[in-house]
């Protein structure tokens, strides 16, 4: 199935973008490789409203926020996780509001360090964030004229959830599935199981029109998630492919795979590949020396 992205996008700095009714995006000016154009928080709701990602702790990021909420009442600010680009600027916009700040859970690991191992993502999540309320998955919070459903969609951190705004077939994707490029799944943070888990999840759902934390809308959800699925499959066969042609270290692979692929990337591609080979190694396909490592050796099961 052709995976094609869409990275045809105006941020529209300082600006709130309307994108669907009541509902507004407010792109952070925080670009990059890994945030594209920036963050995307979205403003929920007519009367009372929520907030949806409020986004890094950002001074010209709080004040559009705050423009585009127009002295309105905020009764909840929904975090889908906790990189630094998403959750940091929710305990000042709660200051502002006197919004409860809600997600899944504080952040963590999708599994514990390995002895010896450090953990390269350390620096970009947020270890100090912790909601007012804990959300269960499948659970509801009603607000003023909108109700919210959280579902729980574990891969890229282990705390990572989407919000589906009941009766609309809206679903805000958070860094799950996003249009312009693949969601970064990189141990020990995420896991590629944990991943297509949850992307069968949501493809198993009927939504029309996914709202991500980054880049434009996904307009045709069910068939793009396929596409992402079988993308995912065909970097499992590349690696496998790689392995049987004499490839042993991760290294080795990405500069094979991912040599089209821009070298700013090829740290997090490593990762990605790791995720990989651990799920590989669960599943008896690949062997390796005790637990799957970034500087292991990796062989044909």
């Amino acid at each position: 199935m052709t995976l094609e992205f869409d990275t045809r996008f105006d941020p529209a700095y300082g600006q709130a973008v309307t994108v669907a009714p009541d509902v507004a995006r407010i792109t952070a000016r925080n670009p990059s490789p890994f945030t594209f154009h920036g963050t995307n928080s979205y403003v929920v709701g007519r009367d009372t409203l929520a907030v949806i990602d409020p986004g890094p702790d950002d001074d010209a990021h709080l004040k559009t926020l705050l423009a585009a909420i127009g002295g309105r009442p905020v009764s909840h600010i929904f975090v889908s996780h906790t990189h630094r680009d998403h959750s940091p600027l929710a305990p000042r916009l709660k200051q502002r509001t006197g919004a409860a700040v809600l997600a899944e859970g504080p952040h963590r690991p999708a599994r514990q360090l390995r002895i010896g191992e450090v953990n390269p993502l350390d620096a970009s999540a947020d270890l100090g964030f912790v909601p007012d309320v804990a959300l269960a998955d499948d659970s509801l919070t009603h607000g003023d004229g909108w109700t919210m459903r959280t579902v729980l969609t574990p891969g890229h951190t282990a705390n990572h959830a989407a919000f589906a705004l009941e009766g609309t077939g809206i679903l805000f994707s958070a860094d799950h599935v996003m249009a312009w490029a693949t969601s970064i799944v990189a141990p020990p943070d995420g896991a590629m199981a944990d991943y297509m888990k949850s992307l069968d999840k949501l493809i198993e759902r009927d939504d029309r029109l996914l709202l991500p934390g980054h880049g434009g809308p996904v307009t045709q959800p069910r068939s793009f998630m396929r596409g992402l699925k079988a993308h995912r499959k065909m970097r499992e066969r590349a690696i496998l492919e790689r392995i049987a042609n004499g490839d042993r270290t991760i290294k080795d692979m990405v500069a094979a795979i991912y040599r089209d692929t821009d070298p700013r990337l090829h740290g997090a591609a490593e990762l990605s590949v790791l995720a990989h080979l651990e799920d590989l190694v669960a599943r008896g396909r690949v062997a390796t020396e005790g637990d799957p490592a970034i500087d292991g050796i990796f062989t044909p099961a």
